[in-house]
């Protein structure tokens, strides 16, 4: 497979000799976490500055995973980038990657994916932990943007499969807020319908325990396009509380 390198990243990181796989395989960097040993194999973050740009690069060795479409086995980066890919041809606000590449090297199966980093961007998740000390505008404009993705996304038949507040990241705007999605590994078409709409909302809602009955409604009327006290929200509340009591009695 030939190495993807971005247009508008290429000329930043060719300056600091960084344009090639081989290159950023060695580049020395302290790893953002413990490195993910599942898999037979290894597969690990770091942060990446370059002249006030910031980018995660990811490596991983026989870190391999079995798809549709490579039964015997790829690296779990390669799936990754394809559903980047994908979310950007339909659409779908998501993080973007500057480079993606794999090798063979001595009988290992290596894989580096760098995306840009979200700086300036926050995660649901640390929004939510101050939920309280934000006020009813803030609130709206968050949950907006959130049921404005979530029907972006199932709009384009697309689940995430992860559709978790860490895994949501906004960023404040001159008229609201702004939302897009990262960990796109999970990535699958959806070919369910509402039941794979359900499943990929349900657990959103599970955790974000902050928001009230009124708060959940108004998310699925912008989801929905629906008004508020539309009789369809009901019926969506009903299957996805019966999603939320399936998933904890198991």
């Amino acid at each position: 497979m030939t190495d993807y390198l971005a247009a508008e990243d290429r000329a930043l990181l060719e300056r600091h000799g960084l344009g090639t796989f081989e290159a950023l395989w060695a580049r020395q960097l302290e790893a953002v976490d413990e490195p993910n040993t599942a898999r037979g194999g290894w597969s690990s973050v770091f942060r990446l500055d370059l002249e006030g740009h910031g980018y995660y690069l990811k490596r991983q060795c026989n870190y391999q995973m079995r798809t549709l479409h490579a039964p015997f086995g790829e690296p779990s980066f390669a799936r990754e980038f394809r559903n980047i890919s994908r979310y950007e041809s339909l659409g779908i606000p998501a993080l973007k990657a500057a480079f993606f590449g794999e090798r063979k090297v001595k009988g290992e199966v290596r894989a580096i994916l760098l995306t840009r980093a979200l700086d300036g961007w926050d995660d649901l998740d640390s929004l939510l932990q101050r939920w309280s000390q934000l006020g009813e505008v803030e609130h709206s404009a968050i949950i907006t943007a959130c049921g404005q993705l979530a029907r972006r996304l199932h709009g384009a038949r697309q689940v995430h499969g992860c559709f978790y507040p860490k895994h949501i990241f906004l960023q404040a705007t001159a008229s609201g807020y702004q939302a897009q999605l990262i960990d796109l590994e999970k990535t699958r078409p959806l070919l369910l319908g509402q039941r794979d709409r359900v499943k990929d909302l349900e657990p959103l809602l599970r955790r974000a325990p902050q928001w009230n009955d009124a708060q959940v409604r108004e998310l699925l009327a912008v989801y929905l396009d629906q008004p508020v006290a539309s009789s369809l929200i009901d019926s969506w509340l009903q299957r996805l509380g019966a999603r939320r009591g399936y998933k904890e009695a198991r």
